[in-house]
């Protein structure tokens, strides 16, 4: 005799309200979008990651995502700045700096540049959780 298979049972698309998620590469001095107090941490994490006079800015601090976007963008522009170095390191140092001592500073660029990389995913995804994204596991629990 045949018996059908019963259907499997859906699988939820997304995270019950009560879970919180935060992505890799979310900073770790944020607490998770959602949890209570989060914004706060967020906005004192990217004061932190700032240049001081941002601090100074009350219009910075009462919108966060304001701030992100500054933040965002002042990130880059040491992005920017560590390409720009590396590409001239040669040229214009020359004539002040030991072959060794160039290279010290090629590497220190490269250490920089890679930890902006870093930076900038985190400011990215602060940027988008104050903007309203949420974060879902994609992982399913097992049971």
């Amino acid at each position: 005799m045949f018996h059908p298979r019963p259907e499997p049972a859906p699988r939820p698309q997304s995270a019950p309200a009560t879970s919180v998620v935060a992505p890799p590469g979310w900073p770790a001095g944020v607490r998770p979008p959602g949890t209570p107090d989060w914004e706060q941490s967020a906005v004192n994490w990217l004061l932190d990651i700032s240049p001081p006079e941002y601090r100074t800015y009350a219009g910075l601090r009462r919108h966060p995502a304001i701030l992100a976007r500054f933040a965002v963008l002042h990130v880059e522009a040491g992005q920017a700045a560590v390409q720009r170095g590396l590409s001239e390191v040669r040229g214009l140092l020359r004539d002040v700096a030991t072959h060794t001592e160039m290279a010290a500073a090629i590497d220190i660029w490269q250490y920089e540049g890679a930890r902006l990389i870093g930076v900038r995913r985190s400011v990215g995804l602060v940027e988008d959780a104050l903007r309203g994204q949420r974060y879902v596991s994609r992982m399913a629990a097992n049971g």
